[in-house]
This record gives C-alpha cells, sequence and structure tokens, in this order.
C-alpha cells in the first residue's frame, strides 16, 4: 500500500496487510459518503487461510473501522474470531458467501445502497451509455430482478445464474454487487461505476442523454487499457485515497 503498515503479533503477516487493507477501504468509502449508518459489506478472502473472510463488525459505522476490529468469519458467516466482541450481520452475509463459494476469482465484494447505483438499479433499462464511465460499463454487467431482502439461500440459483460470466451484478431496485480479483480492482471497479451513474442521473435530468453508438463503445472498451496506470487494477487509485484517509484519521491501521 502506499506508506509502511505496521504488523501485528497476533496475525499472520498476510492477514494483518489484508485487515489493514480492508480497513482503509471501509474508511475509504466513509469518506466518499459510500456507507449507509452500519448497513452494507465490503468483503474479503483471508489470503492465507482457506475459507476465512473478514467482513465489518456489525454495528460500528464504516468510519470507525480497525484492522482489529474487523471481524474473521467461515463461508457460512459464523465468526471465527472468538475473542471479538461485535457480531455479524449474517443475513448480510449470504450474498457475498454465495458468490466467494462459486467464485474463485471473487476475491473482494462490495455492496453499498449509495442513492446514485441504487437510483440506476431502479431505472427501466439500468445503466446506459450517455457517458465516458458508462461506456466501460457495457455488455459488462448483469442484472438480478428485486426478490425482497437477499437473506434466502434459495434466492441464491437465481442470482448465480443471473450473474453468469460477468462480475457485477445489478441488483434491481435494490443495488449493485460488485466483485474483484484484489480490494483495489473491486474498489476502482465500484468507483467508475458510481461515476457513471452519477453523470447518467445528472445528465437525464437536463433532458434527453446522447447515447453512445455501439461501434465506439467497442473501440472506447479496446483502447482502455492505454489509459491504465501501472501497479495492477485499482492499485495506484486506492493508494492515492488511503493517503487522503490518512490525513483525516491514520486509526484504522490499528
Amino acid at each position: 500500500m502506499a506508506t509502511q503498515l505496521k504488523s501485528n503479533s497476533k496475525y499472520s503477516e498476510a492477514e494483518w496487510t489484508a485487515r489493514q487493507e480492508l480497513a482503509a477501504c471501509y474508511r475509504i468509502f466513509s469518506m466518499f459518503g459510500w456507507d449507509e449508518l452500519i448497513f452494507n459489506h465490503i468483503t474479503v478472502k483471508v489470503p492465507d487461510e482457506e475459507g476465512a473472510f473478514l467482513i465489518n463488525p456489525y454495528g460500528m459505522h464504516f468510519g470507525e473501522i480497525t484492522a482489529s476490529s474487523l471481524i474473521k468469519i467461515d463461508i457460512d458467516g459464523n465468526k471465527i474470531d472468538a475473542d471479538n466482541p461485535w457480531h455479524v450481520n449474517k443475513a448480510g452475509f449470504v450474498q457475498h458467501s454465495l458468490f466467494h463459494r462459486t467464485l474463485p476469482d471473487a476475491h473482494a465484494i462490495i455492496h453499498t445502497h449509495t442513492t446514485a447505483t441504487v437510483a440506476v438499479c431502479s431505472l427501466e433499462g439500468g445503466l446506459q451509455p450517455v457517458n465516458f464511465y458508462a461506456c466501460n460499463f457495457m455488455g459488462q454487467l448483469a442484472y438480478h430482478d428485486f426478490e425482497g431482502v437477499t437473506v434466502r439461500e434459495e434466492e441464491g440459483t437465481r442470482l448465480v445464474q443471473n450473474l453468469g460470466d460477468k462480475r457485477i451484478l445489478m441488483l434491481k431496485n435494490h443495488g449493485p454487487v460488485v466483485m474483484g480479483k484484489t480490494l483495489p480492482d473491486a474498489f476502482v471497479r465500484y468507483w467508475a461505476l458510481q461515476r457513471a451513474c452519477e453523470q447518467q442521473i445528472a445528465t437525464m435530468q437536463m433532458g434527453k442523454p446522447i447515447t453512445v453508438p455501439p461501434e465506439v463503445i467497442a473501440v472506447h472498451q479496446r483502447d482502455l487499457y492505454m489509459a491504465s496506470p501501472p501497479g495492477g487494477s485499482g492499485r495506484v487509485e486506492f493508494d492515492a485515497m488511503v493517503r487522503k484517509v490518512d490525513q483525516i484519521d491514520k486509526s484504522w491501521r490499528d
């Protein structure tokens, strides 16, 4: 990450690094106002422990979360950290556990209810090719009809089926589920989706949007790699936001 992370003897080096990165991500979401009281989740796999995941404590605001307060759970949402006094919202982990279980490349999963993303998920036709960022995602989003609170395991079959080979699932009338091979990858994909939704809403408020034609979208997506910074998907963007969070409060590191 952007600055040196101190170790913690209670955890392996790999787990402590994952904890600090995830805690930083929660603080970044709080900084952007992408939180929702004590609800929603960002989860990551523990790198050196099969079937173990990190999740936020149920009842703690994103802006309070620290590396050591994150809870380690198994694939069914049961606490592995016996000495952690906080609870886990197992109901909220249902969809996360489903995708972590079935998708080997879903290392990190983000689900939050920002106004812009939920609004676009609630719009007939969803995200439209009417701005730069939206063009990044055309043909890469999956959609799933609203079935109520996502706490029933039997809905899982339909979630996976509707996701297909995509890695962003737009839950209609609910909000997006963004998956990444790394946490910075998931973060930058969520950031770009958030911007696409914000810009679509702003454009539609002014009048009829200009729709980008499919042949231009194809060229745009083909050439995106030439505008990508080094370090892997989301790495330098994530690290830059970590530095901004550090200017506000460094307690997430503990």
